[in-house]
């Protein structure tokens, strides 16, 4: 029961990957809210539902992308 350095080496640098999106997702989304909030009633309000879309969208991403991170890093230390 060896690690495989390579898929290791992969699983770190997406995990460095992971703690950016864990950074940038909710702050996306507090951005896309406040600018609702500012922006009522006004022609940019499109705008503001354009980030939280973007928001929502880059939160599912992190989600799935924290899944096949933690797969990764699983398989090189613990294969068969």
């Amino acid at each position: 029961m060896s690690t495989n350095i390579n898929l290791l080496g992969k699983g770190l640098k997406y995990l460095a990957i992971l703690l950016l999106l864990f950074i940038a997702s909710p702050i996306s989304l507090t951005v896309g809210f406040k600018a609702l909030k500012k922006f009522k009633n006004t022609p940019k309000e499109m705008l503001s539902y354009l980030i939280l879309g973007a928001a929502a969208v880059l939160i599912i991403f992190t989600i799935f992308f924290a899944f096949k991170t933690f797969k990764i890093l699983l398989n090189a230390i613990f294969n068969n």
